[in-house]
């Protein structure tokens, strides 16, 4: 007898993580739904030309009976919810819808499995959560038990959702488990992310597109990972028999400065200092200035290891917007050969 397919639904899967994670399910054999908010969302298009397999359904995490209506039409075996408002700067300008989607909205979630799943136990969840929790760091390199002390609406919103998973995990008989994932990035990431931001500038600035690039901290240190490999985490933590919680990270940290290094380099310009400025606009009212993560747990337990360097992911980048602002360039206008004289 054939294995009975697997059934999985996510919400967010118009961005990077939920693109990489529908790949991955729909080539283990998954049937996947994906919730996408509103009847004319630009990016609804996009979905169905990457990812005909996958069937999208209407939602939102900030109508509860949407939720219920999709959880229960779909009977999903895991349920991944990668939605939220995720620009951190975007936060501080809207503290209330930051707080109401990113927060409340997986709490809805939640709260549509465990109406949904009767106390069955039958429906998996991940809560993706962030090394933002961390924020004003207690302690480095930072792991599961570390102190959170957000530094950002966003932060605040995430740290509600990750306890509420905990409590839902710990009252509901519920398989939920948090996956506390440091930066991670990819050519599919949004233009509103530094990373990405700068990519997308250093390869204008190559093509002579554009003459500069304005930035904010530029001393700040990340982690940053390839987005690819962190599903394959989140997906491993769905298949553990018991629920917990997990950093996800390369355990290197690198500043901004380093990523401008290698981004600029790839398009052979060593220094460029004379191409970027600091700017007060791009200035977070409380920044984070390091986060590091400590993967240990994961790798143990899950298996899980990243495979692509922080060097490998930046070349990947640049060469990306490459390809996209190349389009961009006026073709020089040859007249037809029965024109010419």
């Amino acid at each position: 007898m054939a294995p009975v397919q697997k059934r999985a639904l996510i919400t967010g899967i118009t961005g990077q993580d939920g693109l990489y994670l529908a790949e991955l399910l729909v080539g283990k054999g998954y049937q996947v739904f994906g919730l996408i908010r509103g009847q004319n969302n630009p990016k609804r298009e996009m979905v169905e030309q990457l990812l005909p397999a996958v069937e999208l359904l209407e939602g939102d995490l900030g109508d509860m009976t949407s939720l219920v209506e999709a959880v229960n039409y779909c009977q999903p075996d895991e349920v991944y919810n990668l939605a939220a408002i995720s620009f951190v700067a975007f936060s501080f300008k809207q503290p209330e819808h930051t707080g109401n989607i990113t927060g409340l909205g997986a709490l809805r979630l939640l709260d549509a499995i465990r109406i949904v799943d009767e106390g069955k136990g039958r429906i998996r969840y991940y809560q993706a959560s962030t090394s933002e929790l961390f924020g004003k760091v207690r302690e480095t390199p930072q792991t599961e038990l570390t102190p959170f002390h957000p530094r950002s609406p966003y932060g605040v919103a995430k740290a509600y959702a990750h306890h509420m998973t905990v409590n839902y995990r710990e009252s509901y008989n519920l398989h939920a488990s948090c996956g506390i994932l440091f930066n991670h990035e990819s050519p599919r990431r949004g233009h509103e992310f530094v990373t990405r931001k700068i990519t997308s500038a250093v390869a204008r600035i190559k093509l002579g597109l554009q003459d500069s690039l304005s930035l904010g901290n530029l001393d700040s240190k990340r982690d940053w990972g390839f987005a690819g490999d962190y599903v394959r985490g989140m997906w491993a933590m769905l298949q553990q028999d018991e629920p917990d919680d997990y950093v996800l990270a390369t355990g290197e940290t690198h500043s901004i400065g380093e990523f401008l290094d290698l981004a600029f380099a790839a398009v052979g310009i060593e220094d460029w200092k004379p191409y970027v400025k600091q700017d007060q606009r791009f200035m977070r009212p409380a920044e984070v200035d390091l986060l590091h993560g400590d993967p240990t747990k994961a790798k143990k337990v899950l298996g899980w290891e990243p495979e692509v360097s922080f060097p490998q992911l930046v070349e990947m980048m640049v060469e990306n917007d490459l390809q996209i602002e190349s389009t961009r360039i006026p073709r020089q206008f040859v007249p037809p050969t029965s024109l010419v004289r």
